[in-house]
């Protein structure tokens, strides 16, 4: 069911009439299912929860307990990757039962439970468990998260509602940290009040994904599909074939996604970066997730709609050039506000430009028996090659100081976007999904 309807039939036009011309289609966030709409707001409550807490990590790691940059960078890269261990099994799940609803909700209900860790955790042991446990609920529920929205839209629009999805779930995300704030600006050591706040957020979300989403088949949603086009040439497949995530298209993707997550370093890195450079970041710290998120509220549907006029993996790969322009401004001495602000603003663009145009990039090139295992495949590279970034520069940074590191990151990064262009340029301007189905008689998906 969608969120827009279609206006009544029309009395027939006279024999000599011209045909009407078509109504334009609906735009904006009216085209999108409602299932997306419902994702989003679970999605929405969980990153006020999850961001509440990451905006004042570095912080709580590095001030109140007092640990190491080496130590902040190995437990960075366990909040970026350690879901990774996960991801594949979750959406190899999903696929295997075709029930992404209930898969997604153990992972969101495992991170919920993890919040009540974060009330007693103390030491680096301590800290480290607890966002392990609550990145292998991410890793669990976001590919069959992200299965169930490719299911419920058009794929004419799956990147608007990829968009749609990233924009509600950023404006959680923009409210985490200013909640996180405003708690410390009123009592300054009051971070369990932050960790009650974000256990109270994440337990109102597990409610609504189990009460209010729908557990959307992959493969009745498509079988469906097909059967009111025309009818199927055969019986669609069902059992899973690992080369539908190992072959073809997606070896391209995996490789791109794993050299570009290399060079990511994550924000925390760049917010302690302009902290150390003055007063204004450092006094505002926490509402620099903030800024980031405000800046990807404004591109995600922006950018989600131009993914799906000029092609997923062009906007992709071009996104990480505001990657490595925030690394650039962060590294140079100009006036401490205004590498702040073109900071936050490059960062949401980046976030806009890859997150959810990489997960629809990767249900366009998986079929639907796979779309699951497909999406965690991508994002597992991801949360894997960013775990080795963060630790390797908290390390690099221990060695040669906050700005000669950034500016190494920043120079290998300038060398790996235009090889990843060339890597996916057989796929940069391709818009519509090369699979329909993996079942006998379907085309076959070949890697140029």
């Amino acid at each position: 069911m969608y969120i827009s309807f279609s206006n009544s039939p029309q009395p027939p036009a006279d024999a000599g009439a011209p045909p009407p011309a078509p109504a334009p289609a609906p735009r904006g966030v009216r085209t999108v299912s409602s299932t997306v709409v419902a994702l989003g707001v679970v999605s929405m409550l969980t990153d006020i929860s999850s961001e509440s807490v990451a905006a004042i990590l570095p912080l709580y790691i590095t001030g109140v307990l007092g640990l190491s940059t080496i130590a902040f960078g190995f437990i960075d890269g366990l909040y970026q990757g350690v879901s990774a261990v996960v991801r594949i099994a979750g959406g190899y799940a999903s696929d295997r039962y075709d029930r992404p609803k209930w898969v997604a909700f153990v992972g969101y209900a495992l991170a919920a439970a993890a919040r009540i860790g974060l009330l007693f955790a103390s030491g680096f042991a301590a800290i480290t468990a607890v966002i392990t446990a609550d990145r292998i609920g991410k890793g669990i529920r976001t590919a069959p998260r992200d299965a169930l929205i490719t299911a419920a839209s058009d794929p004419e629009i799956l990147g608007r509602s990829f968009g749609v999805h990233r924009t509600l779930d950023n404006i959680g995300a923009a409210i985490g940290p200013l909640i996180a704030f405003i708690i410390l600006l009123v009592v300054p050591d009051g971070f369990h009040i932050v960790f009650v706040a974000s256990l109270a957020f994440a337990l109102i979300g597990v409610l609504i994904l189990g009460l209010v989403v729908p557990n959307i088949r992959s493969r009745a949603h498509d079988e469906k599909t097909v059967t009111d086009a025309a009818p199927p040439a055969a019986p669609a497949r069902t059992k899973f074939d690992w080369a539908a995530v190992t072959t073809g298209p997606m070896r391209r993707v995996l490789a791109a996604a794993g050299i570009l997550g290399l060079l990511t370093i994550g924000d925390g890195f760049i917010y302690l970066v302009l902290q150390s450079r003055g007063d204004f970041a450092a006094q505002w710290f926490p509402l620099l997730y903030v800024g980031t998120n405000v800046a990807f509220l404004a591109f995600a549907i922006p950018l989600g709609r131009l993914s799906d006029r000029v092609g997923r993996a062009r906007v992709f790969v071009f996104g990480h050039v505001s990657l490595l322009a925030a690394y650039l401004i962060a590294a140079t001495p100009i006036p401490d506000i205004a590498a702040t602000i073109l900071c936050l603003a490059l960062l949401g663009g980046f976030y806009a430009s890859t997150d959810g145009v990489l997960a629809a990039l990767a249900a366009q090139l998986t079929p639907p028996e796979a779309r699951g295992t497909g999406i965690a495949a991508a994002q597992t590279v991801v949360a894997l090659t960013r775990f080795v970034a963060a630790t390797g520069f908290g390390l690099l940074w221990y060695l040669l100081g906050p700005e000669s590191s950034m500016l190494i990151v920043a120079g290998l990064l300038a060398i790996a976007i235009p090889l990843v262009a060339l890597l996916l340029r057989p796929y940069l301007s391709v818009t519509r999904p090369l699979v329909a189905t993996a079942g006998p008689g379907a085309p076959e998906v070949s890697d140029p």
